[in-house]
């Protein structure tokens, strides 16, 4: 079990960057990106697949389970980095 975990690619961890009104609320207020991550991975993959995707370094990672059975994280990226400067980067802007 430990090991499929280890495999499982970075881009079926963190799917996709989520753009609703309130992900850009979170972006522009709290340095914080919205992904929509696997169900199976854990905090630590989702910091660990934002950095090695994104290069950037996250201070901390929420996680919560829609009544959809999708799971999102809020990652809230260190001083060092800008929420909008890396969302411009994505394209999400």
């Amino acid at each position: 079990m430990r090991r499929r975990r280890r495999l499982m690619e970075l881009t079926v961890m963190c799917r996709y960057p989520l753009t609703t009104e309130s992900a850009m609320k979170k972006i522009e207020d709290n340095n914080t990106l919205v992904f929509i991550t696997d169900v199976r991975a854990n905090k630590r993959q989702i910091s660990q697949a934002v950095k090695k995707m994104y290069d950037i370094s996250c201070s901390k990672v929420n996680t919560l389970v829609r009544p959809d059975g999708v799971k999102k994280a809020y990652v809230r990226l260190t001083q060092d980095f800008d929420a909008l400067d890396v969302a411009n980067k994505i394209g999400i802007i």
